[in-house]
């Protein structure tokens, strides 16, 4: 198989600033993102799952229109997501709010995304809505070696009863021949409020925690990137106390994590929106070894919002706001009341 089929782009990124002096470097790029697909439910009622109130079963339409939009609707995106640069959809992509394999199978065979051969990971979560983490990859250019779904294990402060939500899925595979973990999360909801929920979210930063140290214990050098929706925003604590993310690339020692998000979230910007107030709940982090100068396997090159004008309501109580999917008890041609967020991965080419 040729060079040029293996990497779908290839970009020149110049880092000298005497550019008569050295000859520019070429780079393979791939997009690794997440994206929470808002209700990307069936239209079919599972009997052991409390699918009833996702806004496409209170539709009642049957295998309608309204399921076809949206699945065209999140097709486009993803093969959008990254494409500026890369010019191609994401390598690895990380989704939340999945009921089941089968809306993933329709996805990746949407006409956008059916060149792409993306493959499924997805495991069902025991959570209360029936929704799930899952993750999808382009098979020409990443290969699973082993996958695993990790429970979160919580209960309600005030009933002692559990509470059953989503698991955390990991990924190990290798990444045009570099070997890559990912985790893909979608921590529990500030139901009930920031504060009363917080320890939720703690539980799953810990969680998070373990998964990473586990893999470092094995190779303390392994790349990993860690992404979803927490449902926390980058100064939280569960970010920053039980993770100790830094935004800074210069203060990171070799096991901590990189957060890029968290200045995104210094200067005002976000990945959804309520009450007239931007939170930064989709982030994407990543170990100190994917930060390393040395480009003869894949490192970190650029963080980035996927927040383009379509993705935005145009008029409204919600202008300005992602386009979600769902509101006010139908459907809005929309597409999801988060924006994705994506990293660009480079290695030079010899």
């Amino acid at each position: 198989m040729k060079l040029q089929t293996l990497c779908f782009s290839l970009v020149l990124v110049v880092f000298a600033s005497n550019l008569w002096s050295q000859e520019p470097k070429k780079f393979k790029i791939h997009t690794v993102a997440f994206y929470n697909l808002e209700n990307f439910f069936d239209t079919i009622n599972d009997p052991i799952k409390f699918d009833e109130s996702s806004p496409m079963m209170e539709l009642n339409t049957g295998r309608s229109a309204v399921y076809e939009k949206k699945v065209s609707n999140m097709a486009r995106v993803i093969a959008d997501i990254g494409a500026d640069g890369a010019h191609n959809g994401p390598a690895i992509l990380g989704v939340s709010e999945v009921e089941n394999r089968s809306v993933l199978v329709d996805l990746v065979n949407d006409p956008l995304l059916l060149g792409k051969d993306y493959g499924i990971i997805h495991y069902e979560s025991p959570d209360i809505r029936g929704i799930d983490v899952a993750m999808i990859y382009q098979k020409a250019l990443f290969q699973p070696i082993s996958t695993s779904s990790h429970t979160l294990k919580i209960y309600d402060e005030t009933t002692k009863n559990r509470v059953h939500t989503r698991d955390q899925l990991l990924v190990s595979g290798k990444l045009d021949g570099d070997l890559i973990h990912i985790i893909v999360n979608h921590w529990p909801s500030r139901s009930g409020g920031e504060e009363r929920s917080r320890s939720k979210r703690i539980a799953a930063a810990k969680l998070n925690k373990r998964l990473i140290d586990s893999l470092q214990i094995v190779d303390p050098y392994a790349k990993i990137i860690t992404m979803g929706d927490l449902n926390d925003d980058p100064n939280n604590a569960s970010l920053k106390e039980v993770l100790n993310a830094k935004p800074d690339k210069e203060q990171l020692n070799l096991k901590d994590l990189y957060n890029p998000y968290e200045n995104f979230h210094k200067n005002g910007l976000g990945t959804t929106a309520y009450r007239d107030a931007w939170s930064l709940f989709d982030q994407i982090l990543m170990s100190q070894s994917l930060l390393e100068k040395d480009y003869s396997s894949f490192r970190f090159y650029k963080a980035f919002i996927y927040n383009k004008n379509y993705l935005t309501t145009k008029r409204g109580r919600w202008k300005g706001y992602p386009f979600r999917s769902f509101s006010d008890g139908g459907f809005t041609g929309g597409f999801s009341d988060h924006f994705p967020v994506y990293v660009y991965l480079i290695k030079e080419v010899p």
